[in-house]
């Protein structure tokens, strides 16, 4: 039987790296005097734009890749189940559903 959540407790330490990475970001940034009016300039450059949209979009592509190669290395693919032919029913012949004149 497959259990689907991992015995294993929860720990939280990806999400405190990143918090302390976005906290020293903005402590930074206030401390060598980035004001809001300087980060709008700054977000209204058309390459600061298009890296905004592509490197989450780029991360997200490389994090499904990765997790199709981990699915497909960790256990065998499932085998295709051979298509079944669909037929028609013969609604003309008597007898076999079709109603008697």
């Amino acid at each position: 039987m497959h259990k689907s959540t991992s015995p294993r407790r929860k720990s939280f330490r990806l999400v405190a790296v990143f918090g302390a990475i976005g906290s020293a970001l903005s402590t930074a940034a206030l401390t060598i005097g980035v004001t809001p009016a300087q980060a709008a300039d700054f977000a209204a450059q058309p390459d600061t734009q298009i890296a905004i949209f592509m490197v989450p979009l780029t991360l997200l592509v490389l994090v499904l890749i990765f997790e199709v190669a981990r699915f497909a290395w960790r256990a065998p693919l499932p085998v295709q189940v051979p298509a079944r032919i669909k037929r028609r029913p013969d609604w003309s012949a008597p007898g076999k559903g079709a109603p008697s004149p």
